[in-house]
């Protein structure tokens, strides 16, 4: 669950950004206050709907073209992903306030959004990572844990080891040895 959160949360703001930027460099698209809705419904449709759509273009191209060439199949995959982003696109348009008039409105963000979440592939891992640290330290804050720091030695006696391990399942040295030694 927390990978999912945090996956939605670091797409989230980076739809935000890039929902943001179409709206202030593309003509014939207003955005506004609307990006904070808009990236929602982008971000739902980047998590769930694009791999449907993405993996039922594959399966009909690659049926309807046994044999490509390395050059042939790129440009083939670029124009579905195209797709696939114009769809998203156009239900981004319907279902939140962006309006996109024009024709130019209709083809140019879906090709800033694939070069938008072509970059943001390259920077997932980080996003990730930095989103994780924030859940985590809201959920121990929530929690009332703060952060906990485990404070080991190097070198650990075998009295305190057998301390330690007494403390984790509740058992004596002689019992856990009986045990040990039944099976």
């Amino acid at each position: 669950m927390k990978n999912g959160i945090v996956r939605f949360a670091a797409l989230y703001v980076f739809n935000v950004a890039a929902l943001l930027l179409i709206g202030l460099l593309l003509p014939g698209v207003s955005v506004g206050l609307n990006a904070l809705w808009a990236s929602v419904v982008l971000t739902l449709a980047a998590l769930f709907v694009k791999p449907l759509l993405a993996g039922a273009f594959r399966t009909s191209a690659a049926k309807s073209a046994a044999e490509r060439t390395k050059t042939g199949e790129k440009v083939v995959q670029y124009v579905l992903v195209y797709l696939v982003e114009l769809i998203i696109w156009v239900l981004t348009v319907w279902l939140s306030g962006v309006r996109a008039s024009g024709f130019w409105a209709f083809v140019l963000p879906p090709l800033a959004l694939l070069f938008g979440w072509m970059i943001y592939d390259q920077i997932d891992d980080r996003l990730r990572a930095k989103a994780g640290e924030i859940y985590d330290s809201v959920q121990a804050r929530v929690k009332g844990g703060g952060t906990k720091t485990a404070l080991t030695s190097t070198t650990e006696s075998p009295e305190s080891r057998a301390a330690r391990d007494e403390l984790s399942d509740g058992l004596t040295p002689e019992q856990r040895r009986m045990l040990d030694e039944l099976g």
